[in-house]
Parts: C-alpha cells; sequence; structure tokens
C-alpha cells in the first residue's frame, strides 16, 4: 500500500513558475514509476509526465515538453514537477500516481494521491 500526498499548488499569473511535490509513504517507492495526471473542468484526466523508477528515464506529453521538469528523491519518497512559463491552460487539479510499469495510460496506475489545484490568470 502507498500513500500520496500533493502539495504546492496555487494561483500563479501567466509566465510563472510553480513546484508540485508529491510525498509518498511506505519504503518501497523506489520500486515504482511515478508519473503526474491533471484533469481541468469539463475534461478527462491526461497524462503529463512520468519517471522511471530510479529516474533515468522521464517522459513528457507535447504540450508541456521544455516548459515542465518531473524528478524525484528516492532517499526522501518525493517526486517534484517544476511547472515554468505557466499558461492559462495549464490550469487543472494535478495528481500524482504511482505504477510497477513504465506506462503513461492512468488505468495502470495503481494508487493516487488526492490533487492539488494549480491556476494560471492570464
Amino acid at each position: 500500500q502507498v500513500q500520496l500526498v500533493e502539495s504546492g499548488g496555487g494561483l500563479v499569473q501567466a509566465g510563472g513558475s510553480l513546484r508540485l511535490s508529491c510525498a509518498a509513504s511506505g519504503r518501497t517507492f523506489r520500486s515504482y514509476v511515478m508519473g503526474w495526471f491533471r484533469q481541468a473542468p469539463g475534461n478527462e484526466r491526461e497524462f503529463v509526465a512520468a519517471i522511471s523508477w530510479s529516474g533515468g528515464r522521464t517522459y513528457y506529453v507535447d504540450s508541456v515538453k521544455g516548459r515542465f521538469t518531473i524528478s524525484r528523491d528516492n532517499d526522501k519518497n518525493t517526486v517534484y514537477l517544476q511547472m515554468n512559463s505557466l499558461k492559462p491552460e495549464d490550469t487543472a487539479v494535478y495528481y500524482c500516481g504511482a505504477s510497477t510499469l513504465l506506462v503513461v495510460h492512468e488505468n495502470e496506475y495503481d494508487y493516487w494521491g488526492q490533487g492539488t489545484q494549480v491556476t494560471v490568470s492570464s
């Protein structure tokens, strides 16, 4: 069982930055691929970024490439999402998830956090 708790969301102007954190419980954090997903009002939850077990491989949706960076600290059981050059269309609830597979499909993620709201004003 893994419990995930996101933090770091908030209100920011377009062009600004935010850093999301997702803290995981338990001693098996490094056994999981970690991903970030987001859900805007009226939309389905979509993949944003994922990072492999050791952090050596990362994947991003095209719309955030060059602006967002996913990273992890296995000693702190935490995954991060650094978001720069934010746009109003980045507004959503951001969720972190844990999977045993290196995948981008949310159905393959076993554990989820409660989400943190990110609002980007124009």
